[in-house]
């Protein structure tokens, strides 16, 4: 509070959102899960990375949002940044990393929440909004990975079969030495490092449990998603066509399209995007009071198979990562993790254990109680 000499009285100026991040942990199962919060208050954004990327990619974002007045959650999904990094295929389907998602929400407690991300990020958020419907005020979807891939993942798809059995041992000697760089400040390149930095079995596992499972909702089941979406698609590459941003955006009954200018300019030059993004918030938040969870869970069913093996492996090919990694996506052949499974592997977690959302009626996946250590101390990228 400032006083100002010439009035009668304090002066009282605004408040201006905090915009440093505090990390927390979540237990999922056996693993602990890493998110970030930017900012507070009850407007809340959860923002998923792209495959093999992680909460560094999108923290300048998350800052400009929480400037805003928005809480931004940035979610490091199971085998991605600081989150654990099982080293078999199984708990990496995609489907099981939307469980990942409303185990967060549970954890937020928030009633409904704004979701999206970039590539995988931006599926998985498909996938949890066909899951539980009620949890989603809206969607901000940049370069989904749909049916227009599956030419270019084939593209892909004999190079990745090819390195695989010659580069594990110099994509081992390339991680060791990246991962002892010092971070450089800069998010998407951190993020970048990060991951060429990995381990190539703990990149082999993302990338087969990519195959595993559904990639993203049918045709009919994204034309029940209801709820606002922004969506942000480019033309330059074909894993990412600007054709299934197009085919997205007409099947959504509330969709509206908008062409970036580059695949990276919502981190090289995010003003524009950045903009956009926030009024679209801003607009659905104002947009009246939450819908009715139990009438927008009734509108569909979570898939029990999505797409082909070769969209899934347009995922290993995505742009963030070059050639560098294509080697890695089946140096495991690791047993698959079928939902049948989960249950008994999971089913003593600990005390209280219970499954993320009552939305999820047909999973068995928990999230384990009580509730994982937080901290709360703000901290620099």
């Amino acid at each position: 509070m400032v006083t100002n000499e010439e009035s009668s009285g304090p002066v009282v100026c605004p408040e201006v959102p905090s915009t440093d991040g505090a990390r927390h942990t979540l237990a999922y199962g056996q693993y602990r899960l890493n998110y970030e919060v930017y900012g507070s208050g009850d407007r809340t954004l959860v923002w998923l990375h792209g495959i093999l990327l992680d909460a560094n990619l999108s923290r300048g974002l998350a800052r400009a949002l929480a400037a805003r007045g928005n809480r931004v959650v940035l979610l490091d999904l199971l085998g991605h940044g600081r989150s654990d990094k099982p080293r078999h295929s199984g708990p990496h389907r995609m489907d099981l990393y939307a469980d990942q998602v409303l185990c967060l929400l549970d954890e937020l407690g928030v009633d409904q929440v704004m979701l999206g991300g970039v590539s995988l990020g931006t599926n998985v958020s498909l996938l949890t909004a066909v899951r539980a419907p009620g949890k989603v005020r809206g969607l901000v979807l940049e370069m989904p990975v749909l049916e227009s891939a599956a030419p270019a993942a084939a593209l892909f798809f004999v190079p990745l079969l090819l390195q695989v059995r010659y580069a594990r041992t110099p994509l081992r000697l390339v991680s060791k030495v990246v991962s002892r760089l010092p971070s450089s400040g800069i998010g998407p390149l951190d993020s970048l490092l990060s991951a060429v930095g990995s381990d190539p079995d703990e990149l082999a596992a993302v990338l087969h449990g990519m195959l595993m499972g559904p990639m993203a909702p049918t045709a009919e089941q994204r034309q029940g998603i209801a709820v606002p979406t922004l969506v942000l698609g480019h033309g330059i590459d074909l894993v990412h066509s600007f054709a299934d941003a197009k085919r997205l955006a007409r099947q959504l009954p509330d969709a509206r399209l908008i062409r970036t200018r580059t695949f990276a300019e919502l981190w090289v030059r995010p003003a524009r995007l950045t903009a956009e993004i926030a009024g679209f918030l801003d607009r659905v938040w104002a947009d009246g009071e939450p819908q009715d969870s139990a009438a927008l869970a009734a509108q569909s069913a979570f898939p029990a198979a999505g797409g082909a093996g070769f969209l899934g492996a347009a995922f290993l090919g995505a742009a963030f990562l070059g050639a560098a990694f294509r080697g890695a996506a089946f140096l495991t052949g690791a047993e698959p993790f079928p939902c049948g499974a989960r249950r008994d592997r999971f089913a003593r977690v600990g005390a209280g254990a219970s499954c993320c959302s009552a939305a999820r009626s047909n999973s068995d996946t928990p999230c384990s109680m009580p509730r994982a250590r937080t901290s709360t101390s703000g901290f620099a990228a």
